[in-house]
């Protein structure tokens, strides 16, 4: 599950899911439904493998979401289906999407970028729990 809140000039990222490896799932698709209306008109037609580093959670989902922002904004890419693997080191993750077609996706946010503040990746009887503020 994941959700959009409203944090003064920002936008919060809200997500929760039973386990890391769906929690940096959740985050990318999360991240993508801020950016288009409707994650679900993002076709599966492109893969791309992401590897990255690191042994704290928060810096590794900051990197992870920065990471597809980057590709949005280089490649014009849209991610809305992931498969992620986190690991005590760092991560690996396919994302499939395909590019923007301005004719089927419908822009919903501009992210200018993913940030530090109040970012969080915390354990919770249920799950896991993370918040990430973007800036639009």
């Amino acid at each position: 599950m994941h959700e959009l809140f409203d944090h003064t000039a920002d936008l919060g990222l809200r997500i929760t899911a039973p386990d890391l490896n769906a929690l940096f799932a959740e985050a990318g698709e999360c991240l993508f439904s801020a950016v288009v209306e409707d994650v679900a008109s993002i076709r599966p037609t492109t893969a791309a493998t992401i590897g990255l580093t690191g042994d704290d959670r928060e810096f590794l989902l900051f990197d992870w979401l920065r990471e597809l922002l980057m590709q949005f904004e280089m490649e014009h890419m849209l991610y809305g289906r992931f498969d992620v693997q986190v690991r005590p080191d760092g991560l690996t993750a396919t994302a499939w999407g395909e590019p923007l077609d301005r004719g089927r996706h419908h822009l919903s946010h501009e992210v200018k970028a993913i940030t530090y503040h109040e970012l969080k990746v915390v354990e919770t009887d249920g799950g896991w729990l993370a918040e990430v503020i973007v800036d639009i």
